[in-house]
């Protein structure tokens, strides 16, 4: 008998050498990789578009394979201000951009960024939009207009320049009949304080200056300022602004898309989004602070933008806001929403908060003679 049973016996140890060395190979991952087209509405060279990617990488790295998101300059697929459109229609699979870029669509949107936001600063806004109320007030805009994206917003902006200017701007009146770029809402509170607005995209604001069709414009940062030019065509750079004093980015997906995803999938591109939000923020002041130190050093002229010039933006604003609330509802509902907030919010901030200019001046002031 124990003849007989021995090449079963064979058989058996056989199949459990084959089972064990299959257990001890390397595991080869039968999933299928996903892969998204995005497009950001940057050029290649901006720094914002250093974030898209930055953005991409982490959800490509968590993902492990399985996810893929791809990132295209501004302009490969469709013009800047078109993403919105592209997405909704899956012409693309998802995109970067900031939300005043839709403004043209309902005005509401440029509420997340433009103006001053009742005092807000962008991460404040960001804290309205996640936990006050601001999320859902997106997604009923979009269901209006018909656009079946999802959109996440992450990256508190640092406070935008009133602009760069061929003469410095001294007084109220010399922003009258400029021709100048903006974007959002800002297009109205400019045209209210007499300026002739131009909402170029990003990629054409510096060849627009060179040759003459505009007189000054904003953008955004120290380094997406200069590495676009501006320093190469105007000379004289004016800080502090209430036009957009609180914008952040907007990270958007064809909702189609993003529902066939897993729930796993889904929940990588949230914690992404956050930590994004966390990495931008930092790198930013990294960055933005290098790029002012050496425009400096290169003979560029900043200046701090008058009280007055200041004043007259809240002015400006109020009047656009009133008139804007009037014709559209959504308006109005988002508006009350953040001004709600806004008051919580900035009663905490501002009693909390600490004088950090007295740390400097103490440290870094000029020295006592």
């Amino acid at each position: 008998m124990t003849e007989s049973k021995s090449p079963r016996r064979r058989n058996l140890l056989k199949g459990a050498a084959v089972a064990a060395g299959a257990m001890s190979a390397p595991m080869v991952s039968m999933a299928q990789t996903t892969s998204l087209r995005f497009q950001s509405t940057w050029p290649a060279k901006d720094i914002f578009h250093e974030y898209a990617n930055d953005f991409a990488k982490k959800v490509n790295d968590m993902a492990g394979g399985r996810l893929k998101i791809e990132v295209l300059p501004s302009g490969a697929v469709v013009p800047a201000f078109q993403l919105l459109e592209a997405v909704n229609k899956g012409t693309l699979d998802g995109g970067h951009g900031v939300v005043a870029y839709h403004y043209g669509k309902n005005s509401a949107l440029a509420l997340w960024g433009s103006g001053p936001g009742f005092g807000m600063d962008a991460n404040t806004v960001l804290a309205w939009h996640n936990y006050g109320g601001g999320k859902a007030l997106l997604e009923e805009i979009y269901k209006s207009l018909n656009m079946e994206v999802v959109s996440y917003l992450y990256g508190p902006m640092p406070t935008q320049p009133l602009g760069w200017f061929k003469k410095p701007v001294a007084k109220v009146e010399d922003m009258k009949g400029l021709k100048f770029r903006t974007v959002g809402l800002a297009v109205d509170m400019f045209t209210e304080m007499g300026t002739a607005v131009n909402p170029l995209p990003g990629g054409e604001i510096v060849p627009a200056l060179d040759r003459g069709l505009i007189d000054a414009a904003e953008f955004n940062n120290a380094s997406s300022d200069r590495v676009l030019g501006f320093p190469d065509v105007v000379k004289n750079c004016m800080l502090q602004s209430f036009h957009q004093s609180g914008e952040q980015f907007e990270v958007l997906f064809n909702k189609g898309k993003y529902t066939g995803l897993s729930q796993e999938l889904r929940s990588i591109i949230d914690y992404a989004v956050q930590a994004a939000s966390a990495d931008m923020s930092w790198k930013a002041v990294q960055r933005n602070s290098q790029d002012y130190a050496d425009m400096k050093k290169a003979g560029i002229k900043f200046y701090k933008t008058p009280d007055a010039v200041l004043r007259a933006q809240l002015a400006a604003w109020d009047k656009t806001v009133e008139k804007k609330a009037g014709e559209n509802p959504l308006f109005k509902k988002v508006l009350d929403s953040q001004r709600v907030f806004a008051e919580r919010a900035l009663q905490w901030q501002n009693d909390y908060g600490v004088d950090f200019k007295m740390a400097y001046a103490h440290y870094f002031g000029k020295k006592k003679s």
